[in-house]
């Protein structure tokens, strides 16, 4: 396997990429992830960082993980144009990098969600500098933060506004969904006490008026920043950790991927 870094304007950007091999001639390109970890805008979550990523390398993908700004540089929607030059990147680069260009999914953990959702969401938007060249080809949302309304995560909200109240009533993405959003697969906790459930029923709501294809999965109990649900990241949850198989499931059927 071959690391490999790059720059996304200002956020740092690190892949782990699968050999080609002269002898393996299964897999000669491979569906990509970007991977976006949670931590309310104002930092990064390691629980959500490399055990993710190596968990879909093992599953076949390429597999990058994105240092979107955070704290005072969360506003003014860097983030989200960071995680679209990333996006744009890994296209232009997947004859060197083995991916398949139609195949590039952006998962993301709670702020790291939004994000997500964000660009899935706003990434025809040409009066933003977006285009189809940043469009994901699927999304995964890990109890997303998405409202920024009667159940936002006020943290999340206040810093990716910057303390904007136009932006930040923009970003309430449950108004933003149209037939644009690419597949989606969607989980979270109903026992979320941080990120209230009623983010991803919300969002759901609006992509099955929306006509968006998705997939939601909600588990009783649980907590919030989970991850993997297992002992390596120490939030071990056993019924919860089935998203991980779902997910794999989905995404591979949506890529027609058969590692």
């Amino acid at each position: 396997m071959n690391i490999v870094s790059f720059r996304a304007l200002n956020a740092p950007v690190i892949g782990y990429l699968h050999d080609d091999h002269d002898r393996l001639v299964a897999h000669k390109t491979r569906p990509a992830i970007v991977i976006c970890a949670g931590g309310c805008y104002r930092w990064l979550s390691p629980r959500e960082k490399d055990p993710v990523a190596l968990y879909w390398a093992a599953m076949g993908y390429q597999t990058f993980l994105i240092e979107y700004s955070c704290g005072p540089q969360a506003g003014e929607l860097r983030p989200l144009h960071e995680l679209a030059e990333a996006v744009r990147i890994i296209r232009s680069r997947a004859s060197d990098w083995h991916i398949e260009p139609e195949h590039v999914a952006v998962l993301g953990f709670s702020a790291g969600g939004h994000l997500a959702a964000s660009l899935g969401v706003l990434w025809h938007r040409e009066d933003l500098g977006l285009d189809r060249s940043c469009r994901p080809d699927a999304l995964v949302l890990c109890y997303p933060v998405i409202t920024t309304g009667e159940y936002a995560h006020k943290e999340s909200a206040a810093n990716v506004s910057g303390g904007d109240p136009a932006l930040r009533e923009f970003l309430s993405l449950e108004n933003r969904v149209t037939a644009h959003m690419p597949p989606t697969f969607l989980w979270h906790c109903i026992g979320d006490e941080s990120v209230p459930v009623e983010n991803s029923l919300l969002l759901a709501g609006a992509m099955q008026r929306a006509g968006v294809d998705y997939e939601c999965h909600l588990f009783a109990g649980g907590a919030h920043g989970i991850s993997m649900c297992n002992q390596e990241v120490e939030t071990p949850n056993p019924e919860a950790a089935a998203w991980t198989e779902l997910c794999k499931t989905w995404l591979n059927k949506q890529f027609h991927y058969i590692p």
